[in-house]
């Protein structure tokens, strides 16, 4: 497994604690597993880091101990690094710490922590005596990953080109008559035989007028001659994550296939010609949707044109129409997400065809290069 080196880890923290000195606090509070791995290295499923000034202090229980400790004796340890023993309560260890090292105001990332949680922390903290405030944050480790630095690019772009080992196998398994639960099967192995550790999601195989359903999952429906099929798959490499779509035509496509196909595949070309830096996200999804419009297909695009890809399969930047309750974006070197724009017609079918982008200096690289010209079977 490829880990970011000590010193990568180093000028991650640095961007965390220039926060932390903007926003006046003491120390930083990490849930979620995927931003604690991305500060420490530390890749259980279970933990708390506490991010100070001058230190990350990691709790984990005994199950990571040891992994950690080999962590740390190698060129990926976390540095000014502290571990803390979890004996029983994740939440009672978190307290002791915090009072320990002595911090007064502590951040917590709101969008992580329940009510419950932090009513616990704050009770707790006023019935022992302590002089700790609890003050809610926004995004401060997200807005940190939303820049890739070289290791993770280069991570992502490995899992995307190992995309292309699995192709031959999915297609090798489309035929009439076969299930989508087999096909979605056959997907699953051929993503462990390229080197994947995991799928970054459930395998979406949707034949005939299920492919008009975005989310759908495979079931036990045959493929029949004249079905419209999407293929939508990813896999974990070292953590990151790829995602890819593409829209087959079992036999012969007809004339209103060719015409959402190509549509969507336009839509597709409009949304990457428009990534470049100091482009805002909405204007990425609009040079999809516009052109969707434009062909009579606006209202069949129901969802955002993309969404961030690295350590969790969905993260920022979120590439949709400007919403009040999600800041706007604009793009800049190092970002990297998906385009994929769609059309959904109930009771006729859907397309929808999806690559991953790294936005660049001048523009943006395509991660994902299979073919996007419509394929029969």
């Amino acid at each position: 497994m490829s880990l970011p080196s000590t010193a990568a880890l180093a000028q991650r923290h640095a961007r965390i604690r220039e926060s932390l000195e903007t926003l006046n606090l003491d120390a930083l509070i990490v849930t979620p597993s995927a931003n604690i791995r991305y500060l420490s290295n530390h890749a259980g499923t279970a933990g708390i880091l506490v991010m100070t000034r001058d230190a990350a202090h990691l709790l984990i229980d005994f199950r990571y101990q040891e992994s950690v400790r080999a962590l740390q004796a190698s060129p990926s340890a976390c540095p000014a690094f502290r571990m803390w023993d979890v004996p029983a309560s994740y939440e009672e260890a978190l307290i002791g710490c915090l009072s320990e090292i002595g911090v007064t105001t502590v951040g917590f990332e709101a969008a992580h922590v329940t009510v419950a949680r932090h009513e616990w922390w704050r009770e707790t903290i006023a019935g022992r005596g302590l002089d700790i405030t609890l003050r809610s944050t926004e995004r401060i480790v997200e807005q940190a990953r939303i820049i890739k630095d070289a290791s993770e690019v280069a991570i992502l772009r490995d899992a995307a080109a190992r995309l292309e080992q699995v192709m031959p196998a999915v297609l090798a398994a489309v035929r009439e008559g076969e299930t989508e639960r087999r096909i979605a099967g056959a997907i699953e192995a051929a993503m462990r035989e390229a080197g994947y550790e995991r799928l970054a999601f459930d395998t979406i195989v949707a034949s005939g007028p299920h492919s008009a359903m975005p989310h759908y999952r495979a079931g036990t429906r045959a493929l029949a001659a004249g079905d419209l099929l999407v293929l939508d798959f990813g896999g974990v490499l070292d953590g990151y994550c790829c995602d890819l779509t593409r829209t087959v035509s079992i036999g012969p496509p007809s004339r209103e296939v060719r015409r959402v196909y190509d549509a969507v595949r336009d839509a597709h070309a409009a949304a990457v010609a428009a990534v470049r830096p100091g482009v805002e996200t909405s204007a990425v999804d609009a040079a999809a949707r516009d052109l969707l419009r434009d062909r009579g297909l606006g209202d069949a695009f129901g969802h955002g044109t993309g969404h961030g890809l690295g350590l969790d399969v969905h993260e920022e930047p979120r590439i949709g129409k400007p919403r009040s309750d999600v800041p706007q974006v604009t793009l800049a070197p190092g970002m990297v997400f998906t385009i994929e724009p769609g059309a959904y017609l109930p009771g006729f079918g859907g397309v929808r065809i999806e690559d991953d982008v790294l936005v660049t200096d001048s523009g943006c690289e395509l991660l994902t290069t299979l073919p996007r010209e419509l394929l029969t079977l």
